[in-house]
């Protein structure tokens, strides 16, 4: 297996929920990781609770903005003196039957689940030809390819999600970047608006903990194999 000491990884969405477990764990494999968030309070504080456990930096970052994300990358570039790993994880539902949803809520989903990670993807490539190689983990859904009702918008931007993963990969595999993108069920984060909620009983679902060792599991396989898709179920999901 790889080691992932020494590299230097870039997460998005990185101050909570599945984002933050994932920082977390890249910090104890040995990385240096930047994150962001579109809270200034939001990234410093998370910084600060994960500092102890490695090399980490963050600034806010509304990744719908590609000028934003550009101003972002560039910084961490600076900062860690490079860039080797991108996690796409900065996502958002808005959760509505066709009818009843406006067009704003149906381009949010887009621009953040879709958009956000094709800029963030633009120059994450941009850095990983200083370097060589580099890797790009998509932290995509289930929903991606199985709909439901009031999940249109959601529905759409992952699988839009995935078949652009798919693209990314063949684009760029011949200039060393691995992609993968990993499509989880019900995760017991505090993702909001969902459509079945996330109150009460959570034992049941992926904890966000076990989609983080998935990332590290797929960072550190040797570089000669790509994991290019993963499905992540809850063993035990309620009847």
């Amino acid at each position: 297996m790889e080691t992932l000491s020494g590299k230097s990884a870039i997460v998005t969405g990185g101050t909570r929920g599945i984002g933050r477990a994932i920082a977390a764990r890249l910090l104890r494999e040995g990385a240096a990781v930047a994150i962001c968030g579109r809270s200034a309070e939001s990234v410093t504080r998370a910084i600060a609770e994960m500092q102890p456990l490695g090399r980490i930096t963050g600034h806010p970052c509304d990744v719908t903005k590609f000028n934003e994300v550009r101003n972002f990358f560039h910084t961490v570039e600076t900062e860690l003196g490079g860039l080797d790993i991108l996690v796409n994880n900065a996502g958002l539902g808005v959760f509505r039957k066709v009818a009843e949803m406006t067009p704003e809520e149906w381009l949010r989903n887009i621009e953040v689940n879709l958009n956000g990670a094709f800029y963030c993807s633009h120059e994450a490539l941009a850095a990983f030809s200083h370097r060589g190689a580099g890797s790009i983990v998509n932290i995509s859904s289930l929903a991606g390819k199985n709909a439901f009702s009031g999940g249109a918008g959601y529905n759409a931007a992952k699988s839009g999600l995935n078949a652009f993963s798919e693209a990314m990969m063949l684009d760029h595999r011949y200039d060393n970047v691995r992609v993968t993108y990993i499509m989880p069920g019900s995760v017991a984060t505090e993702f909001a608006g969902g459509p079945s909620g996330r109150s009460g009983d959570t034992g049941w679902m992926i904890a966000p903990e076990d989609v983080a060792e998935t990332v590290a599991l797929v960072l550190r396989i040797p570089t000669r194999t790509m994991i290019s898709r993963i499905e992540m179920r809850p063993s035990r999901p309620r009847k």
